[in-house]
């Protein structure tokens, strides 16, 4: 068996033991704050959940994204996302690492000097997909989202809900194990915070881990996920079917 086929089996072991996201004792404490922003915490997400992360401004929740995504180093403990110890990922595989990653921010992040069909295929672009096959990949996404019509638009055109089925479907496209939402239905209308929350559950009930960073206890308590709450940097609740906890 060649090297990385026994990396890849020792990788597929640790998920099926330990889940496709594990943090071990996990602290970050920034130098410029006096208490951590994650304070020795420990978690575990298996393949095909669905979970949300909740707690108001300064709970932690937009660290812990950072850490899955290795925007940031654990002052302690280990994050492992897909089976990769992120502290020991080198400078050069971390691009790499990411692409395995689906991402959509609540500021949706598009090129907003290409169109829609550009700013899906960019993703494709990076990691070197044949263009016959970009030309068939690129169009069967956009249809999934509701943007068939749409591809030679102008994202600065689109409207917010519009510009996130994009972010979506660059997310997608390279079908991701694991996707990430931080805030994904901040800039939206209920309509379209729904049309959006409904099509990140599609994706995950075709397989897709989905993490969802939110404030919104309507989304919350309606889709009856788990539901994990932060607070001052620990988890205070894990519950699975749970419900949006207020800070009163």
């Amino acid at each position: 068996m060649a090297l990385n086929d026994k990396n890849a089996q020792k990788r597929e072991e640790f998920i099926d033991e330990h889940g496709l996201i594990f943090l071990d004792n996990v602290s970050m404490k920034y130098p410029e704050q006096g208490a951590p922003a994650v304070d020795n915490i420990s978690l575990r997400i298996d393949k095909g959940e669905f979970v949300f992360i909740t707690g108001d401004s300064g709970s932690g929740k937009s660290t812990m994204i950072k850490l899955l995504l290795r925007e940031l180093v654990a002052t302690s403990g280990t994050v492992y996302v897909n089976g990769y110890n992120t502290k020991k990922l080198r400078h050069s595989q971390i691009p790499k690492f990411r692409r395995s990653l689906g991402v959509v921010f609540q500021d949706f992040r598009l090129l907003r000097d290409r169109n829609v069909y550009e700013n899906v295929a960019f993703a494709q672009r990076i990691i070197e997909v044949p263009s016959s096959q970009m030309r068939r990949n690129v169009p069967n996404i956009l249809s999934m989202v509701g943007l068939a019509g749409k591809y030679k638009s102008d994202v600065k055109k689109l409207s917010g809900g519009e510009q996130q089925r994009v972010a979506l479907a660059r997310a997608l496209i390279n079908k991701p194990s694991i996707l990430l939402a931080d805030e994904p239905t901040g800039n939206l209308d209920p309509n379209n915070s729904w049309e959006i929350m409904n099509l990140i559950e599609e994706i995950n009930e075709q397989g897709t881990t989905v993490v969802v960073v939110t404030h919104s206890p309507e989304i919350v308590n309606a889709m009856r996920k788990r539901v994990i709450t932060m607070r001052k940097g620990i988890i205070v609740s894990d519950e699975e079917e749970g419900l949006y906890i207020n800070e009163d």
